[in-house]
C-alpha cells in the first residue's frame, strides 16, 4: 500500500493506494470513529463492493444507499435522496458518509456531508480510476443543473481517501479508457516526463498491469495534492486542473450528462484546448498533435460529437464556472508540461475551433 498525504494543517488526511485495501477491516473501521455512517453506492458498484464495506462496519449503526448509475443522476434530486437517508439514519454531528463509487457518487455524497449539519466527515472510496486520480481528491463536492455542471456545490475536504485498485478489474473498458484522459492531463498541464512515461507505458496501462496502474495513480494524486494545498478553492493554480474542462463540460452539458463520459468529453476538450493554443500562437502544433495522438492510444474521442454546433457549446461554456464577470478564463498551454490561465480571448478565435 502506497500512503500519500494531504497536507492542509489540521486538515491534513491520507491517500491510500493498494490493493485489497476495500477487504482492510480495520483499515474502514478506523474510519467512522462515530456511532453512525451512511453508506452511498450505486447500481453498477454496490453488487460487487457494498457487503464487504458493510462488514468492515458492522459495530456501528449504518444505513446504505444504492443510487442509479449514471452522470445524470448527479442532481439536486438524488441529493436530496441522500439527505434523507441521514435523516431516517438518525445521524449527529458524529456520522460519517462514506463514497463507494465512481466520481457522480463522491460528489453527490461529499455535498451532503457538506451540508448536513453544516458539514459532517466523509470518506471517499473510489472504484473509478477517473475517482481515484481526480475526483476523490480536493475536496470539489457538487451537482449538475440542466444549465450546467456542478454549479451547485461546495469546497468539503474527505477525511481520507481509499483507493483500492483491485476493483478496477471490474471496470469497463470504456470507463478505464476515460479514466485515462484524467491520468494524461497531469503529464499534459504541468509534467512532460509523465506524459512521456504514459507513452511508454500505454499498453500496460490498458492491460491494467497492477504495478503500472498504481504508479499512474500515484503520480497523478501527488500532483493533484500538492496543487491542493497551495490553492484550495481554486483562486489561481489549482485552475490549472481544469485543462480541457470548459469545453469538456460543455460538450456534457449539450448532451444532456448522456453522451459522452467525463473522462471522453475533457479528452475532446483537451484537444480542443491544445487547438487553441497553436491557433493563438501561443504553442507549437506538434505538442497538439502528440497530445491527440497519445488521447487515441488510449481509445478516447478527440473530436466534438456530431449534432453539436459551435454557437450553442460557446453560449455553455460562458457560464463556466472559471468565467468572471461574463469574460472567458481558459486553460490553454504553452506546449506540454505549461498549462495557464489565458483571458480575453477573442470570440472569434474560440468559435473557429470550436467549428
Amino acid at each position: 500500500m502506497k500512503t500519500l498525504l494531504v497536507e492542509l494543517g489540521a486538515r491534513r488526511y491520507p491517500i491510500h493506494i493498494g490493493a485489497g485495501l476495500l477487504g482492510d477491516a480495520g483499515l474502514l473501521a478506523a474510519q467512522v470513529p462515530g456511532r453512525h455512517a451512511l453508506i452511498v453506492s450505486d447500481g453498477n458498484v454496490a453488487p460487487h463492493y457494498l457487503a464487504r464495506v458493510e462488514a468492515a462496519l458492522l459495530e456501528k449503526n449504518i444505513r446504505s444507499l444504492v443510487l442509479p448509475p449514471g452522470e445524470q443522476e448527479k442532481n439536486l434530486a438524488r441529493f436530496a435522496d441522500v439527505i434523507a437517508e441521514l435523516a431516517a439514519l438518525g445521524a449527529s454531528r458524529d456520522v460519517t458518509v462514506l463514497a463507494l463509487g465512481g466520481g457522480v457518487v463522491g460528489d453527490l455524497a461529499g455535498f451532503a456531508a457538506a451540508c448536513w449539519m453544516r458539514g459532517v466527515r466523509f470518506v471517499q472510496l473510489p472504484t473509478t480510476l477517473l475517482a481515484m486520480v481526480d475526483s476523490s481528491v480536493g475536496g470539489k463536492t457538487a451537482v449538475d443543473l440542466p444549465a450546467g455542471k456542478n454549479l451547485v456545490g461546495a469546497f468539503h475536504q474527505p477525511a481520507a481517501v481509499i483507493a483500492d485498485t483491485d476493483t478496477l478489474a471490474t471496470l469497463p473498458l470504456r470507463e478505464l479508457r476515460a479514466g485515462l484522459a484524467e491520468v494524461v492531463k497531469y503529464g499534459a498541464i504541468a509534467d512532460a516526463d509523465f506524459f512521456k512515461w504514459l507513452e511508454d507505458h500505454a499498453d500496460a496501462l490498458l492491460a491494467r498491469d497492477a504495478n503500472v496502474i498504481a504508479e499512474a495513480i500515484a503520480v497523478s494524486c501527488r500532483q493533484k495534492a500538492g496543487v491542493v494545498v497551495r490553492d484550495e478553492t481554486e483562486q489561481g493554480e489549482r485552475m490549472l486542473l481544469n485543462f480541457g474542462h470548459t469545453f469538456g463540460h460543455a460538450i456534457e452539458t449539450e448532451q444532456g450528462y448522456g453522451g459522452l463520459l467525463h473522462g471522453e468529453a475533457i479528452a475532446v476538450g483537451m484537444v480542443l484546448a491544445a487547438r487553441l493554443s497553436a491557433h493563438l500562437g501561443r504553442a507549437p502544433v506538434a505538442d497538439s498533435e502528440r497530445l491527440q495522438a497519445l488521447l487515441l492510444r488510449f481509445g478516447l474521442p478527440v473530436t466534438i460529437p456530431p449534432g453539436l454546433s459551435a454557437d450553442a457549446l460557446f453560449a455553455r461554456m460562458r457560464l463556466d464556472k472559471k468565467s468572471l464577470s461574463g469574460a472567458l478564463r481558459l486553460i490553454l498551454w504553452r506546449g506540454l508540461g505549461q498549462a495557464e490561465v489565458v483571458r480575453d480571448v477573442p470570440e472569434a478565435d474560440i468559435l473557429a475551433v470550436l467549428s
